[in-house]
């Protein structure tokens, strides 16, 4: 798309709002929003009519008015009066939603993982970069009262030095076995598919199950990876500029669950070195932690002690496992919808800027390229790519676009 001559919305202006892909997380964003009171919903955008009437209603229940439908989102982007997009489709969507969406002048919330791969990452944030649009991703946990406590409690020096880091989620989903069938009448699937590989159409590998299908997602190595290292990565840097890894390795595959169609591993264990500082993170998907929350982030210092975060609380273990006392920090001032819409008037960098989470979702995906390549992968930051040949012939640092999409 062609350039459009960036918008900045006032200070008390509404904000006038499209949803790309409705149902699941666009939809949870989208009323999140709607809670606000500069928020106007004004358009809904999905390539399937059947994920859009509860939508719908509720937008046309709030605004008494119908909001406008559309099936190819580059239309609603032509759109003078909308000021910003909620990308809520499947990952292998979000590079060309967003950068459309910042090369027609809009400020984007994103879903995570913020792409599909390595490379649609690094372009994602030169885009926002450079079109100077205002991008919050839908790493929340920024904005959780557990994990902003436990971050600062890490950077402030009070746990000493910091040796290793885990971060973990089990898994073990599964999303049956079928047959390839027809497409819904409701349904363009060419468009769903959009650059991806097109393969038959499978009921069980489409809306939500995608996450499980490495055409699509990338595994909850991507897709919870996002949440659980990212806060280990926070923890580990004085500010939204993440340190990040020089080497990873990894080793798993679909060990445990069979006679299922999903692809992507079930089992990961991966190790990723550090340099300034010198500290190790390892990432697991596995099937159980036991004694401890089904998913999690654990910083080891020095002598033992640990800081231990998950949804829903946070604790600091001394070196034989006594939980210690903690500190609180000062609680965030505004839930995560807010910082952005209170960003997009500032033109401030809101909690979980794209630039930052752009450095999240590589270390994602450097596990995976390490894990589908059996290589260790190096990591060039300076660059914002690999070193040597290891890990570049994988999904998980780029694909081939199915003609005509194509990465700018």
């Amino acid at each position: 798309m062609a350039s459009a001559t960036p918008k900045q919305v006032g200070a008390n202006e509404k904000i006038v709002i499209g949803l790309i892909g409705c149902g699941g997380m666009g939809a949870s964003n989208m009323r999140s929003l709607m809670g606000h009171p500069e928020v106007e919903i004004a358009a809904l955008c999905d390539v399937d009519t059947r994920r859009i009437p509860g939508d719908y209603k509720t937008v046309e229940d709030k605004y008494n008015r119908k909001p406008e439908i559309y099936r190819d989102y580059r239309k609603m982007l032509e759109r003078k009066d909308i000021d910003a997009v909620i990308i809520g489709t499947p990952d292998h969507w979000h590079a060309l939603n967003l950068i459309d969406a910042c090369d027609a002048g809009k400020d984007s919330y994103c879903e995570k993982p913020l792409s599909h791969n390595l490379v649609e990452s690094v372009k994602m944030a030169e885009a926002a970069r450079r079109t100077k649009r205002v991008v919050q991703c839908g790493t929340w946990q920024r904005s959780t009262r557990e994990f902003t406590d436990a971050i600062a409690y890490v950077r402030s020096g009070k746990l000493g030095k910091i040796v290793h880091c885990r971060a973990w989620i089990a898994d073990g989903t599964r999303i049956g076995k079928k047959q390839p069938s027809a497409v819904p009448s409701s349904f363009d699937y060419d468009m769903w598919i959009g650059p991806a590989k097109m393969v038959p159409y499978q009921d069980n590998k489409v809306h939500w199950n995608w996450r499980w299908v490495m055409n699509t997602g990338g595994g909850l190595t991507t897709d919870w990876g996002v949440h659980m290292m990212d806060i280990a990565l926070l923890g580990m840097s004085a500010d939204q500029n993440l340190v990040m890894p020089t080497q990873v390795s990894a080793f798993g595959g679909n060990w445990a669950i069979s006679d299922d169609d999903r692809d992507a591993p079930d089992t990961t264990e991966a190790i990723l070195r550090f340099e300034d500082p010198d500290f190790v993170m390892t990432w697991s998907v596995l099937r159980d932690h036991p004694g401890k929350p089904g998913h999690c982030t654990e910083f080891v210092s020095a002598d033992g002690r640990t800081v231990r975060v998950w949804r829903g609380g946070w604790m600091i273990l001394d070196a034989d496992g006594k939980e210690i006392p903690k500190e609180q920090a000062d609680p965030v001032p505004t839930d995560h919808w807010r910082n952005w819409l209170d960003c997009v008037k500032t033109r401030q960098k809101p909690r979980a800027d794209v630039s930052s989470v752009a450095q999240t979702t590589i270390v994602c995906h450097l596990v995976n390229c390490a894990l589908y390549s059996g290589e260790t992968v190096r990591w060039d930051n300076r660059r914002q790519d690999l070193i040597g040949n290891a890990g570049r012939d994988t999904l998980a640092y780029q694909r081939p676009y199915r003609g005509p999409w194509r990465l700018p």
